[in-house]
């Protein structure tokens, strides 16, 4: 598995590069004008305004889809039409936006890609990280012969884990500098809005639970999507034990009402992953 970081890819465009990309795709001359109009403004910051020589818009709705575009020509047409005919095993090519994997079946041909894949990068006015960027041991345990080693993407941390039936399969849990993020931003909404009305901080809470399994819920992950309602109660009780405390009407008590009155959505699995059996079976 190579597992591979692009340094600062959107900041990092070379603009005249992405012109050349998009006017090789774009015919209508009033969208490259328009494009060209995103491409030349300037940023506002501290009172100032710049003028970045390379990247794209910072907040603009149409960065993703022109960084999409130059990446896809950067890596996607590249590797379908260059590399993968000249490896040695089977490889397949995972990306979202700027993050990406490549599985292969043999480990030379993981070296091949990263060594190509650097100057072909370079050439391109981008940088592939080199302390970010790894090749993992993701083989089946059966074939590896020892635990396979995990990686993160979008969010989750990869692994084998063992079914019911007693074999492997792949699996996924929230990574741990997410969870740990999103447990962060609950603590501090819950300590900034203690004094609300208990219903309204319920409802807010359950929006933000919601909107962590609407994400998160991903079969296979229904222990850390547990640990993080239990996590969640555990703060908003905190925070609202400790604002009752100073006003003499603290308790457990208390808390044991108000959870039976306001109990946080259970956990929700949302999406079933659908992985390439061909890729995941390397």
């Amino acid at each position: 598995m190579l597992d591979v970081d692009v340094r600062k890819y959107f900041d990092a465009i070379p603009k005249q590069l992405l012109r050349e990309v998009l006017n090789r795709r774009v015919r209508d001359g009033v969208i490259v004008r328009l494009i060209g109009k995103w491409l030349n403004a300037g940023v506002w910051e501290a009172g100032k305004v710049t003028y970045p020589e390379a990247g794209t818009p910072q907040g603009s709705v149409i960065s993703p889809c022109l960084s999409n575009v130059y990446l896809h020509e950067v890596l996607d047409c590249w590797f379908e039409r260059v590399i993968k005919p000249k490896l040695r095993g089977k490889a397949e090519l995972i990306r979202f936006a700027d993050d990406f994997v490549v599985i292969c079946e043999k480990r030379e041909d993981a070296e091949t890609l990263l060594e190509q894949a650097t100057a072909r990068f370079f050439s391109y006015g981008l940088t592939i990280h080199p302390e970010k960027t790894r090749i993992v041991d993701f083989r089946h345990p059966w074939k590896s012969g020892r635990h396979p080693q995990t990686f993160d993407f979008l969010g989750f941390t990869h692994y084998w884990g063992k079914t019911r039936g007693g074999g492997y399969a792949v699996t996924r849990k929230t990574k741990a500098a997410k969870f740990r993020a999103a447990l962060s931003n609950v603590g501090d909404w819950c300590k900034d809005n203690r004094h609300k009305p208990i219903a309204q901080q319920h409802r807010e809470l359950s929006v933000r639970i919601l909107g962590h399994y609407a994400y998160y819920g991903i079969r296979g992950n229904s222990r850390a999507l547990g640990c993080f309602r239990d996590q969640v109660k555990r703060l908003w009780h905190y925070w609202l034990h400790h604002r009752r405390s100073r006003e003499g009407s603290g308790g457990m008590e208390l808390w044991k009402r108000l959870s039976e009155h306001f109990p946080l959505p259970p956990v929700r699995i949302v999406h079933v992953a659908m992985t390439r059996q061909s890729a995941w079976s390397l």
